[in-house]
């Protein structure tokens, strides 16, 4: 369990809780002061990501079972060239076969885990957030729904935890913040699953492993410094909407209702149009993106950013737009990964919302997918009940829900009850008058350091 981990490593020496990680200085999960254990896997080393370990990483993230877009190892390229954060992708690995031991998630066949050479069991990516109005922590990963650890067993999963302290001790950071879609590989043992129990805790809605600690209701106690307690807080408030695809764009029209199907075919009649295509459509992306987030009041990611999308991703992202008389008016970014098609990004500008371009949008991207083979279209995040959600809702798509793990290094809950929109209200008033060439300029300055 959790709680039990962390006391591990409240009680760790200087030598392990000091340690760097990175490839010269792996950490070991095997606890000399303890017996080997023939049973379970011993010899779990963490490193961080090398150029030459990234084929065995995406390899892993592939085949494993809750493996996501957002865990393979371009991320890393995207964030560190467009926003220079330093990134700390840790891959955990075993140095000899597992003897006699069930392969719980891969086949033993696989390619990138010859048992000739070192396992690769589990990963996690990490990007350093650290500004002094948004905080400074760890996060897996910022700027997308999804992330986390991956690991094949409970072993593995708190092993890697286990360096994510460590670094954030080294790092003197507050929050360590996992975005996982499920509590945790065992939602009964792991300590993510220990995090995601519901525990009765009045006045607030966020999980938190507190409430099992006996001696004490609201914090697990450090015995080496009583000021500096760990915390753990999960918050599921969130769900990503997804939608299960026939096999053709031609058969889920024809699921749809007659007023939707009604909806999709008025900005044809209209006379707006989509194209699809790559790096040549990034200007009119931005052009509608930009002034869209201006409109939100929200600070725009940087055009970098979905540069280094396009580059590192060539073979999947694609940016898909709708004009009105060569005007763009709507956009989005659609990435592929295995029978998923992600849509991290959408707008559209609110001067043609009479024309209904984003029911235009929509249906690109879901003919885009079907026509490509694809079984699922990921809408992105919603709040349940919320605009967006009964939106996507009425595509058909059903909501799989998202638990974000918070893990508190400072002793302090993780302040996951206020949302970001709420604290920063009047600065998004401010934001929304600005003239959308200045928010170019200001936005990414600012976007880079909010991780959601």
């Amino acid at each position: 369990m959790l709680r039990d981990l962390l006391t591990r490593l409240l009680f760790a020496p200087c030598s392990l809780l000091c340690a760097g990680v990175n490839s010269s200085n792996p950490i070991n999960s095997t606890n000399p002061s303890k017996p080997s254990n023939p049973v379970v896997r011993v010899n779990i080393s963490v490193h961080e990501l090398t150029p030459s370990d990234a084929h065995e990483w995406d390899a892993y993230v592939r085949t494993h079972p809750r493996g996501t877009l957002y865990h393979l190892s371009g991320w890393k390229t995207v964030i560190q060239k467009s926003y220079g954060h330093r990134t700390y992708y840790l891959m955990a690995v075993t140095d000899r076969p597992r003897s006699g031991e069930k392969e719980e998630v891969h086949e033993a066949s696989d390619e990138s885990r010859d048992s000739a050479g070192p396992s690769v069991v589990g990963i996690l990516p990490l990007v350093h957030l650290k500004h002094p109005l948004f905080g400074n922590s760890l996060v897996s990963i910022p700027f997308f729904d999804m992330g986390g650890i991956l690991a094949d067993d409970k072993d593995t999963e708190e092993t890697l935890l286990s360096a994510a302290v460590v670094l954030g001790r080294r790092l003197k950071i507050d929050t360590i913040e996992l975005r996982q879609t499920q509590g945790g590989l065992d939602s009964s043992l792991s300590p993510l699953g220990y995090c995601a129990q519901e525990p009765p805790k009045p006045n607030n809605s966020t999980n938190s492993t507190n409430s099992k600690n006996p001696r004490n209701s609201s914090n697990p106690i450090n015995p080496i410094n009583p000021t500096n307690p760990i915390t753990c807080t999960t918050r599921s408030h969130k769900v990503r909407m997804v939608l299960r695809l026939p096999e053709s764009s031609a058969l889920l029209m024809d699921t749809f209702k007659a007023k939707l199907r009604s909806q999709i075919k008025k900005p044809l009649k209209e006379g707006l149009i989509s194209r699809i295509g790559g790096r040549e459509l990034l200007d009119d992306f931005y052009k509608v993106f930009s002034i869209n987030m201006r409109d939100l009041g929200s600070p725009v990611h940087s055009r970098e950013l979905i540069a280094q999308v396009l580059d590192v991703f060539s073979e999947t992202a694609r940016i898909v737009m709708i004009y009105k008389n060569d005007s763009p008016v709507a956009c989005s970014v659609i990435m592929g990964f295995g029978d998923m098609l992600e849509n991290p990004w959408a707008s559209a500008l609110r001067e043609y919302s009479s024309l209904s371009p984003n029911m235009l949008l929509y249906w690109s991207m879901l003919t885009y997918a079907c026509d490509h083979g694809f079984r699922y279209f990921d809408f992105g995040r919603s709040s349940p009940d919320e605009g967006t959600y009964r939106f996507k809702e009425q595509w058909g798509a059903k909501p799989m829900p998202l638990y974000w793990h918070y893990v508190s290094l400072d002793g302090k809950s993780e302040d996951t009850g206020g949302l970001e929109k709420s604290r920063f209200e009047k600065a998004i008033q401010y934001w929304q008058k600005l003239p959308v060439p200045v928010t170019r300029i200001l936005g990414p300055r600012i976007r880079k350091y909010i991780s959601l």
